[in-house]
């Protein structure tokens, strides 16, 4: 998938530690809760009444409040010249909430996006996001490109070889396309590629090549995995002049589910129609090329053991649909009822499943390590959550933004599962991981440290293995997320759960419009904060609540 230009730059990971401060922000109407980036320099969460009530069109009061503040913001002149809204939607709560992409003469900054709160009274309550700062004193920015996005990609290509051991066979034409890039407080006029393929092994990745010198800026993989560790245009359509009928089949772990699908030409296919654009469920026959092809029955009862993985990636599919629909409103992944693919049986004993940017994949597992993945309703709900996240607020799979990505979809696939009452608790993957041997699971949300994963910030990962900690620091947000729901009393500090439900609205919406692709674990309680006293407000217990689960993982 063509990632959009909106993460920051990937060497702002773990280390960011920023600050939170509590203060008057310049000339402000009240007061301003304000929390610093020190790494950036600049605000990345700001809260309260920022302006006055105005009539003034939303965009027009985020432009002139930052026009007033670009001392603060470290950019100078019009802020219509430095920033362009990409996106403008408004809540049930009577919010508009634009998002807001950071420019260099009209070169996208990667990264640098905000957002930006307007209530009904035309008052500015919340701008989340940190902007890269003193664009116009970069001296790199003062030299001419040298390379083309063709010999961007052919560079790139290079490196990419040696990394993965041969030549990709890509799902699509690597694509490039011109970004600033911030890397060590140094802007670069660089090029972002794309490389999306399976083979040699499962890869979505990320280049970043300086566009005068040629140098490789940064790379990431950016393949969302269920454990530490895009299907082609054309071939993936469903089957058409038919009626949707209702059939059943048993599942990986041999129950029986009810199943929507498809009669056509005598042939029952495991297309449900029902819900948004559509489920597609795909047999890969343990090869690597997607998506397969569509699963097909002649008598609507899905019960051979080869049916056991795609009954669930079909059911499961539908749960997940469900749940972001009738809880959130939120239809299919993007909001617009984006059809949902999945291929099951792909490769042979593949222990893993993802999402590659376009659907999900899922492996049969070694039968040591994994059953079929499919089986797990917490994994899918995983992976969709992922494309979620793709489609708002983006978090780069890297470091502290990528832990909390994954802590996001580790939240909602349990989220999912307590929803549907699928025998519901808070680990990940436990239903299709070892199989020989019970009580153990991928992840614990209500104790990571059972399985090595930290469960406060001052014990976070810092290395460079598994993109620098995405599955393992996604345990401080687990942690976080469990006591806020459940409750409890760690590292000394009490928290009152909430609830699933509640806990489940507190995090959709931070996550949907408050968090931005760089954000770190900081800028994710302040959004989960705000986004209590939204729903909430300023006062109640669950904004005391949110803010006690944050105190217990360490995460100011």
């Amino acid at each position: 998938m063509k990632k959009k230009v909106v993460a920051l730059g990937l060497t702002a990971g773990l280390m960011m530690s920023p600050v939170l401060a509590s203060e008057a922000f310049g000339a402000s109407n009240v007061s301003e809760k304000v929390n610093f980036n020190s790494q950036m320099g600049t605000p990345q969460f700001i809260s309260g009444q920022l302006t006055k009530a105005s009539s003034k069109a939303p965009e027009t009061v985020v432009f002139d409040y930052l026009t007033d503040k670009q001392k603060t913001f470290k950019f100078k002149g019009d802020s219509k010249l430095s920033f362009k809204v990409v996106d403008k939607q408004k809540d049930d709560l009577g919010y508009t909430y634009l998002r807001i992409q950071q420019v260099y003469k009209g070169t996208p900054v990667y990264g640098a996006v905000l957002t930006a709160h307007v209530n009904k009274e035309g008052v500015l309550t919340a701008l989340s996001g940190a902007p890269a700062a003193n664009l116009d004193e970069k001296q790199n920015l003062k030299q001419t490109k040298k390379l083309t996005k063709k010999e961007a990609v052919s560079s790139a290509e290079k490196d990419l070889v040696k990394a993965v051991g041969s030549q990709p066979d890509y799902e699509y034409a690597p694509k490039s396309e011109s970004v600033i890039y911030v890397k060590d407080g140094e802007a670069h006029y660089a090029y972002l590629v794309n490389y999306n393929f399976l083979a040699p092994e499962p890869g979505n990745w990320n280049y970043f090549v300086d566009a005068v010198t040629g140098d490789i800026l940064a790379k990431v993989n950016e393949i969302h995995e269920a454990g530490k560790g895009a299907g082609k245009p054309g071939g993936g359509g469903g089957a058409a002049g038919g009626t949707d009928t209702v059939g059943s089949g048993k599942g990986v772990l041999g129950d029986t589910k009810s199943l929507n699908t498809y009669l056509s030409s005598s042939t029952y296919y495991l297309q449900d129609r029902t819900r948004g654009n559509g489920i597609f469920t795909y047999d890969g026959s343990n090869r690597t090329r997607l998506p397969g092809s569509l699963w097909a029955d002649s008598d609507n009862v899905f019960n051979a053991s080869y049916d056991a993985a795609a009954v669930d990636a079909h059911y499961y599919a539908g749960t997940t649909y469900d749940y972001y629909k009738n809880t959130h409103n939120r239809n299919s992944y993007d909001g617009n009822g984006a059809a949902l693919k999945s291929t099951v049986h792909y490769g042979r004993n593949y222990n893993n499943a993802f999402w590659n940017g376009q659907q999900m994949v899922y492996g049969d597992g070694d039968g040591s390590t994994f059953i079929s993945l499919s089986g797990g309703l917490d994994v899918i709900a995983h992976e969709l959550t992922h494309a979620v996240t793709d489609t708002t607020a983006d978090l780069i799979y890297q470091n502290e933004s990528g832990a909390i990505n994954e802590s996001m979809s580790d939240i909602f696939g349990t989220l999912v599962e307590y929803d549907a009452n699928n025998n519901p608790d808070w680990e990940i993957g436990e239903d299709i991981y070892t199989p020989n041997k019970s009580g153990d699971a991928l992840r614990s949300m209500s104790d990571p440290a059972k399985y090595g994963d930290p469960d406060h910030y001052s014990v976070r990962y810092t290395g460079t293995q598994d993109n620098g900690g995405v599955h393992i620091n996604s345990g401080i947000g687990n942690k976080a997320a469990y006591l806020l729901s459940q409750g409890g009393t760690h590292y000394g500090v009490k928290v009152t759960g909430i609830g699933t439900a509640k806990t489940g609205k507190i995090y959709y919406r931070a996550l949907t419009q408050y968090l931005t692709p760089s954000s770190n674990y900081s800028q994710l309680r302040s959004a989960a904060v705000q986004a209590a006293t939204d729903l909430y407000g300023a006062g109640s217990a669950e904004v005391a609540s949110v803010n006690a689960a944050y105190n217990a993982v360490g995460v100011n």
